[in-house]
């Protein structure tokens, strides 16, 4: 079972920017590319430093503590498998943007 959350009209990203969310004390990061939506954990798997604030390339977002760079759309490492940061899909339902997690990866 997933559960959807309501992201605030004030708090939708502008194409090309990104904001960053709290829910339940999990922090997660929010963007818009050219009007598609990608959700990721704010963390870097690598160690930790957030990727909300990292330099943007299309779908692309490179980790500002040591270059490590993700596919938004897959939560993967460039050209690999080996590292991944939790992604999550978005909704939007008459023009209301939606987070949506699985059970399992709850933010409780």
């Amino acid at each position: 079972m997933s559960q959807r959350y309501a992201i605030q009209p004030g708090q939708v990203p502008a194409p090309g920017a990104r904001k960053l969310l709290e829910f339940d004390g999990k922090s997660l990061a929010l963007f818009n590319v050219s009007g598609q939506f990608y959700a990721i954990d704010d963390s870097c798997p690598h160690q930790g430093a957030s990727l909300c604030g990292g330099l943007l390339q299309g779908r692309v977002i490179q980790c500002c503590a040591h270059g490590l760079r993700f596919d938004l759309a897959s939560g993967y490492l460039l050209n690999s498998t080996a590292l991944k940061v939790g992604h999550y899909p978005v909704e939007v339902l008459e023009g209301q943007v939606f987070i949506v997690i699985d059970a399992e990866e709850s933010v409780s």
